[in-house]
């Protein structure tokens, strides 16, 4: 499959490549920053321009033409203000899926966050995140591509260990490595139905926390 890493150079997408190539797929790392480029095909993938901040749809369908599946992975950072909050957390990932839909990608895939069923509605930074988290999981769930919709607790830069997947679980944290391996996971099976999970660290390793979610019911969305 080709699959269209949009903030490829980000922490998880980084190690969400080599993990996708070495499972066989073709990797498009999308980035809005040329200096990127040999990071992106040191890590097996296929480097693209396109700031999905400024960029027109065509821009963005014709970076995504192609695509298999598509993956949102980008984010403002923990140092940005709440407008980049708005202008890439929740409208990029929104342009995103629209641009996926149009291009005909069967499956999309976007890295969310643990409190954005029920964000706060405050005026504090993380709650504006949360909030923008929320509005691009909604927009994802009524767009007409098969979706999943992954939500982290806390990252870490931890080495990879065992996983608790589910619906909803208890606040907690999750290295980065594991969120990479989940995503890779849910991408290789080609899903036929779409899901939102939350992510922690537990006791199963990745293979089998999805095997269970594929066999609850209350894993679909």
């Amino acid at each position: 499959m080709i699959v269209s890493i949009i903030g490829a150079h980000g922490q998880i997408a980084r190690q969400l490549t080599p993990l996708l190539t070495d499972r066989g797929h073709s990797v498009r790392g999308i980035v809005r920053d040329e200096t990127q480029f040999d990071n992106i095909r040191s890590d097996g993938g296929q480097p693209a321009l396109c700031d999905l901040e400024h960029a027109e749809p065509a821009d963005v369908d014709e970076i995504l033409h192609g695509s298999d599946v598509v993956v949102f992975a980008a984010g403002a950072g923990p140092k940005s203000g709440p407008e980049r909050k708005k202008s890439l957390d929740r409208d990029g990932a929104i342009a995103a899926v629209e641009s996926a839909v149009r291009v005909g990608a069967s499956h999309f895939v976007i890295v969310s966050s643990m409190g954005a069923d029920n964000p706060p509605d405050d005026d504090e930074t993380f709650s504006i995140y949360l909030r923008a988290k929320a509005d691009a999981d909604a927009a994802v769930r009524s767009a007409a591509v098969i979706h999943t919709i992954v939500r982290p607790g806390g990252l870490t830069d931890d080495a990879a260990g065992r996983v608790h997947i589910g619906v909803s679980v208890d606040r907690g944290k999750v290295p980065r490595a594991d969120v990479a391996a989940v995503l890779a996971e849910f991408i290789d099976r080609r899903p036929r139905t779409s899901s939102t999970v939350e992510l922690i660290t537990g006791n199963d390793s990745v293979n089998e926390a999805v095997n269970a979610l594929d066999r609850s019911p209350d894993g679909r969305s």
